[in-house]
């Protein structure tokens, strides 16, 4: 009985201590998709500035 007791704590504090793991790495995930979102969005802004013609800036009308 007592070994069966220890057992399950054991596997729950490797649990949590998994858990606890995966949790810290949370932001670091967060924070490289945004930076990867960003890059890519400046990417599509680059290639469609690079698509227009020349002449085909929006000018000011007077």
């Amino acid at each position: 009985m007592t070994l069966g007791i220890l057992a399950i704590f054991g596997v729950l504090s490797i649990l949590l201590f998994a858990i606890r793991g995966f949790l810290d790495q949370l932001p670091d995930v967060f924070a490289s998709a945004r930076r990867a979102r960003i890059a890519w969005r400046d990417l599509k802004q680059e290639r469609a500035e690079e698509e227009q013609p020349e002449g085909a800036h929006s000018q000011p009308s007077v």
